[in-house]
């Protein structure tokens, strides 16, 4: 196991602001996506799950798990569809062109709206199968339920194997979503820390177990 001293640790920023803060008391990681587009919700579908995000240089990651904290606030300026989108990327290409993706949705875990709770978390595999694709081809196969919400810590857990990947969130034994054919196949790649639209979001306890 290999715990990420986030003091120490290098980031690469791509196409978001990463910044080491202190919040709440403990040394994080603050990533806010660039907002250069027009997010509009005409545009929307096509401007998200890009790759926006703190990667960590010099890792190859295959096989293993990817355990982390995260925080989701919503910025001042967010849309009206913003969700606090934060997550995990992973098997990252080292051009940025192709990664896979597991992210949680926080203001889904508990709405009464009872689609909009079914989409709390989400799996993508860049750049082909972005979350509407997905969702229009195999409804409610990529996407979960869970219990989070905004302005919580929310403690995640990825774990892959081969074609396998799944979540785990908030220290359960049963995952909240599993996926049996991530898109890439095997691949290998880097690791990084995800945030989308609206997103004002720290990330904290970092820790990568390889299998392999």
């Amino acid at each position: 196991m290999t715990k990420i001293n986030l003091e120490n640790q290098a980031f690469t920023a791509v196409n978001a602001q990463v910044n080491k803060v202190e919040f709440n008391g403990d040394l994080t990681v603050n990533v806010l996506r660039n907002h250069e587009e027009d997010l509009s919700n005409e545009t929307i579908v096509e401007l998200v799950d890009e790759p926006t995000y703190a990667r960590l240089p010099d890792v190859h990651f295959k096989n293993g798990e990817i355990k982390v904290k995260v925080y989701s606030q919503l910025l001042p300026e967010a849309p009206e569809y913003a969700r606090g989108f934060i997550g995990v990327a992973f098997r990252i290409h080292e051009d940025d062109t192709q990664f896979e993706s597991f992210y949680v949705r926080p203001t889904n875990g508990r709405t009464d709206d009872p689609v909009r709770k079914l989409h709390a978390v989400q799996y993508f595999s860049y750049p082909d199968y972005k979350f509407h694709v997905l969702r229009e081809a195999y409804p409610n196969v990529y996407e979960a339920p869970a219990d989070i919400g905004l302005d919580e810590w929310i403690d995640l857990k990825i774990v892959v194997e081969g074609e396998k990947g799944s979540i785990f969130i908030n220290h359960s034994d049963k995952p909240a979503l599993v996926v049996e054919d991530l898109k890439h196949g095997v691949s290998t790649g880097s690791i990084a820390l995800w945030s989308e639209v609206g997103t004002d979001a720290y990330f904290k306890d970092l820790e990568i177990i390889n299998y392999e």
